[in-house]
This record gives C-alpha cells, structure tokens and sequence, in this order.
C-alpha cells in the first residue's frame, strides 16, 4: 500500500507524537506504516492495526490518540440534507443581510474612512467542512476569486500540496480557471456540502454586495484559504461512540490543516489568521492537549493570528464539578447521569485534582453495583450487568503526561436508559479533593444524556484553554445578553478564558442567518484581519503575533460596569474593533 493508501485506511491507526520516533520503536515492518513529520517534535504515524490493540490509554499516551471535534453552530443542516443535486436550494437561500452585529464591534466603522481597513493583504485560513467557492460572496468585482487555496483532504484525484500525501490541492488559477467554466466542478470538484466552513467564511471574508447595499464580511477584502477536513475513520468513530451520522474530524488532520495554513505566511509581509470553529468536550480543560499546544505555538509566531472558538455547550449539562471532604482518610460523591432513550453509548473523562488519588465504582438505573475499580498499573475494567446489555470500560492514567492530572476514563457501551450513578471515591490527606467529570459535546450524543445536577462554568470546548490564542465566547448582539448556549470559562487551575466576547447570535451568513459559536469566532478572526492589515500590511507594528493582538483588543473591548472582569462569559468585555483604535488614540 501507498503512504496516502495507510492515511485513508480504516485498517490503519492514526497516532500522534510530540516527538520524533526512534527507528525501530515502532513493533511493525517499515512496510506497514508510513509517517508524516510536521515539525520537529511533532509527528504522525499511519500504523496496521493488527500490531495495536484497539485504542487504549493503557498502550497509548492519552494525547497519541486523535480527538474527534465536532461543529460549533446551532444550524441543524446534515450531509444527508445537501448533495450535488440540490446545493442550488441552500445557493439561492434569501440573503437578507443585517448589519447590525458588524456595527456593534466597531468593524464597520473602521471598513471606512479614515482608515480603512477591509482586511487587504491578509489570509484568513479555515479548517473545517470547505467552501461554495462558486459563490459571488468570496469574488472579487471582476468575478475573479479571492480564494488562495483550497486543500480537499477528501478527494484523491488531485495533487496533494508539498509535504503531504493526502487529499487535492486547487490553486488561485484552478479556481479561476473553474468559474469561467461552464462546468466548474470537472477543474475544481470541491464542494461544502454542509455548509459550516461557507457560512463562516461568509461571516469572516464575505465579499461587499451590491454596492455596499448587499452582504459584507468582516474583512471582505481578506484572502482565503480552505483546509476541507476529511471525515474521522470509523473505528476512531466507534471508540469514542460518536454516532455515525454526526460530523466530526481527527485531531491529526486539524494539525496538517495548521501546518498547511502556516505555511501562507509571510513575515512582516502577509499576515495569516487561523479561525477555528470546532470543539470537543474531551480533555483536561487546562490547554494541553496536542492541538492546543500547536495553537499555541504558532499564536506565538510573528504576523500569526489564531481565534478560536468556545462551544455551544454551556447549557447542555455536561459538565459536573466534585468537592469531596477528606474524612478519615477516605470519602466518596455519588454523580448522576441521566441517560436518554436509544443512547448507544458515549464516553465519559474524570479528571482528579493531584495529589489526592480517585477511584469509581458504576451503578446501573436498574440497581446492579460494579464495586469500587481500585487502580492497579496497566489494568483496565470491563464491567457488564445482568438485566441489560450494558457494559462499562474503565481505564486509569494515575499521571496523565501531558496535564500531570490523575484521568478516569469510562466508556459507556448500550446503556440502557435513566440514571446511571457514578461514585467517585477520593483518598489522600489534602483537605478537599476536587475532581471534574465532562460528558460528549451534544453534537456526538444520539439522546437527551446529561448529569442532573451539572456547572455551566468550564464549558468551553477544546482546543479553547491555551493561552496565547485568542478564544471567544457568544452574546447576542441585539438585546446584549449571553448566548444561553456560549460555553463558559474559566478553565481549571485558574486559567483565564475566554478573552472577549463577540457576537454569535442570528448572524447573516452566506447561506442565511445562523448561531453558534463558530460565527462569533469567524467576526472575530475578520476584525483580527483589519487590524493586521493596519499593524502588519500597513507596518505599524510589523512584529505582531496573537499574544500581543490580545492586548491590544483587552483594551479596546466594552465593558459593563456592573460586572467584575475577567469574567466567565464575558472574558475581559465585548469585541471593539473601533474601541482598539479609540485606545490606541489616547495611549
């Protein structure tokens, strides 16, 4: 088999490394494995599975096994609903565009006199369900596109881009040449059948309609530039029980996404901002997770911008946080989840305070007990009941590498419905022990599954928690509240997100009005596209990355005097691109 034929097979696993694997460590023939080398302690394997045993944290470094993240709009619309043959519906949908949410930050405003800033000289690169290049929204006045690139990592009968072995690349000039076509899709076959990436491309970099009458973008003279993120592989689907159906992307094909993307920089010349409107309920909440700290890494780069998004799920019950009292050594707290009809399974992650140590015990809605899981080194727990066919499988990571955090990890398989009781025991000498537990985004739950009594806060998504991208949760922008679905901060051991707030809330997109969190980040990413054209195209401050763009934008947001900042929902205040320029006038 060809490296890309390992990369697309469901015969082979997916693993990540954050650092180059010696030759030899990998218990497999050179012939059945292939890798991809992204930087240098950053690294990807395609392995036959038949030398791995199915994904386990006991064989793998939690972080060696790819995430799935899901979409972050609150739009209902599924592959099933868009094909080829009826994409002119979703084309034709009525674009009644309202301005008011572009007026409210100030973006507007600064698209005109004096200074004018539309984005010019900036790429804004997406990673997510492609693009409708056809669309006039993303054409210049003459019908020439302003697309830079597109990388469809799901068609292979292109020319994968330089450094990767997956997918098709289509050029500026394919494109072009495409639309002058009477049959565009025979030069360039890509497509956004969902519609996610198009609307927040729309949102972001939408071209000005009409004579400034029709729809605008944030940054509508922006470029663009599509990473179309294939599907995750089945078995990766089954591991963590996310339905079929649901969309969902691997972790080790966002990070060749960023890769790609970062690779259009140019420094102090063309700027680059990265808009990230995924997510994923998984991990420890603390930004250290593989793709989190690749965003980091590059937020850190000069002429880099990196916006991420905070997820829909601050109103979904999937968050439950545990303060159990050291009595006598040893106490426990029971945790409820109620888990709907037809739900066929979901995983569930446990993260425990060091350095106290957590263990469980499992109890069905029928009455039958597991008993506690005590930890043992290198053992993992299949549990199965009696009256159903429910099991549970329980692995610990007493010091997750990554985090140093004690993990749980508890895969549900055909829990039969109603409350499933989890006991968390806790054993030390420091006082109270303070544990968090996060059920699946929504997106990848098939039934009404929450915990009954459940804590909004840390409810951002990941990759939301590092540090240096900037991660922003969701208002409505008409009536001033929070988006009841934002996911809010902080994250754990006191880290500060989000930083701003940015409207998300009934936002005109190329293919109607939608919310959600992805949108919020796409006017974000388009108001960091106007100001890099002023700091970098423009050079007044040509040494810019995203930690420095943060500050500047702290001190241009709106804040509410009645309320204490950083603040969970509101992060440090409301996105103010005129506000940054205010603050810059009186500095």
């Amino acid at each position: 088999m060809t490296c890309q034929e390992k990369i697309l097979s469901n015969d082979y696993a997916d693993v990540i490394t954050d650092f180059i694997i010696p030759e030899g460590m990998i218990r497999a023939p050179e012939e059945e494995y292939c890798q991809i080398t992204l930087e240098q302690d950053l690294q990807i394997s395609y392995i036959n599975r038949k030398y791995i045993e199915r994904p386990s944290i006991r064989v793998l470094r939690y972080n060696s096994i790819p995430k799935c993240y899901g979409l972050m709009d609150a739009g209902t619309i599924t592959p099933m609903q868009i094909s080829e043959e009826n994409a002119d519906i979703f084309r034709n949908t009525s674009r009644v565009f309202d301005p008011q949410p572009l007026i409210e930050t100030g973006i507007i405003q600064t698209n005109g006199a004096p200074l004018n800033l539309t984005g010019r000289g900036v790429v804004i690169g997406f990673i997510d369900t492609g693009i409708r290049y056809d669309l006039e929204e993303f054409r210049r006045s003459d019908g020439s596109s302003r697309i830079l690139a597109i990388w469809d990592q799901t068609i292979q009968s292109g020319t994968p881009p330089e450094g990767f072995e997956y997918g098709s690349e289509y050029t500026n000039e394919m494109i072009n040449q495409a639309l002058q076509s009477q049959n565009p899709r025979d030069i360039v076959p890509s497509n956004d059948f969902i519609g996610h990436g198009t609307k927040m491309a729309s949102v972001a970099a939408g071209s000005i309609l009409n004579g400034g009458t029709g729809f605008r973008g944030a940054a509508p003279d922006a470029q663009i530039v599509v990473v179309k993120c294939k599907e995750a592989k089945p078995y990766l689907k089954e591991y963590y029980q996310i339905p079929d159906e649901a969309v969902c992307f691997q972790e080790n094909d966002i990070l060749c996404g960023l890769k790609y993307l970062d690779n259009f920089a140019k420094i102090f010349q063309r700027p680059v901002i990265i808009c990230i409107g995924i997510g994923t309920n998984l991990g420890d909440h603390m930004g250290t997770s593989t793709l989190s700290a690749y965003l980091s890494r590059l937020a850190t780069r000069r002429s880099r911008g990196v916006v991420v998004c905070g997820g829909n799920e601050g109103n979904a019950a999937s968050h439950y946080e545990g303060i159990i009292p050291i009595t006598n050594g040893q106490n426990y707290q029971d945790v409820e989840i109620r888990v709907g009809e037809n739900e066929e399974g979901f995983m569930l992650e446990l993260w425990g305070d060091i350095p106290n140590l957590f263990t469980v015990s499992i109890r069905s809605p029928s009455g039958e007990e597991t008993g506690e899981a005590v930890y043992t080194p290198n053992q993992a727990f299949e549990f199965s009941f009696i009256y159903s066919e429910s099991r549970v499988q329980v692995e610990y990571v007493l010091v997750e590498q990554s985090s140093g955090e004690e993990l749980i990890s508890m895969r549900f398989i055909k829990p039969i419905s109603g409350i499933w009781t989890v006991r968390v025991y806790a054993r030390g000498e420091n006082g109270d022990s303070r544990f968090n537990m996060w059920l699946p985004i929504e997106k990848f739950l098939r039934s009404d599954t929450y915990f009954l009594k459940s804590d909004p806060n840390t409810t951002i998504t990941a990759p939301g928690y590092p540090v240096n991208p900037i991660t922003v949760s969701t208002y409505d922008s008409r009536n001033g509240s929070l988006y009841y679905q934002s996911g809010r901060g902080f994250g754990r051991r006191g880290i500060i997100k989000p930083d701003l707030a940015s409207p998300g809330v009934n936002i005109s997109t190329a293919l109607g009005t939608d919310s959600g969190s992805s949108l919020s980040a796409a006017i974000m990413a388009g108001a960091m596209a106007d100001f890099y054209q002023w700091a970098v195209v423009e050079e007044n401050d040509t040494i810019i990355n995203t930690k420095t763009t943060r500050n500047y934008f702290l001190r241009g947001a709106v804040r509410d005097t009645s309320l204490e900042y950083p603040d969970p929902g509101w992060g440090y205040g409301k996105l103010s691109l005129s506000g940054v320029f205010e603050a810059l006038a009186k500095s």
